[in-house]
């Protein structure tokens, strides 16, 4: 019995990273339209609770900015490794290279998830006090 075996072209991962790439460029647009919600409303509210929500949502994005950056740099990394591997002529990834872009794979899934229910959140505490 033959065992299938997935190829894994340095094409196909670059167009995976240009869509990650693009995702995370929108949620850096995303988080500044979020940040200007939290500027309106420190200046509408005085109520401590309020405040204290605001200030949670504040460090919150401010993370989340720095995993992006994190994921852009991992991707950039990759993407250079990529790039060394055209320039030798090898069009496929070697096992360690291509195992990295699947945990990768995952890191986004579950960044993307992350990403959603902190939107989810945001919009809900929106509706409360806009």
């Amino acid at each position: 019995m033959k065992t299938k075996t997935e190829v894994l072209y340095n094409e196909d991962l670059h167009f995976e990273h240009k869509q990650w790439q693009s995702e995370l460029a929108f949620w850096e647009d995303e988080l500044k339209s979020f940040n200007n919600r939290l500027s309106d409303l420190i200046q509408r509210w005085t109520n401590k609770d309020v405040l204290v929500q605001l200030e949670h949502y504040q460090n919150e994005f401010i993370l989340h900015e720095g995993i992006i950056d994190k994921l852009q740099e991992t991707i950039e990394k990759h993407e250079t490794r990529i790039a060394g591997q055209l320039k030798s002529g090898h069009d496929s990834l070697d096992t360690a290279l291509t195992k990295k872009h699947l945990e990768f794979r995952n890191q986004m899934e579950t960044q993307r998830q992350i990403y959603a229910d902190l939107k989810k959140e945001f919009f809900h505490f929106l509706s409360k006090y806009m």
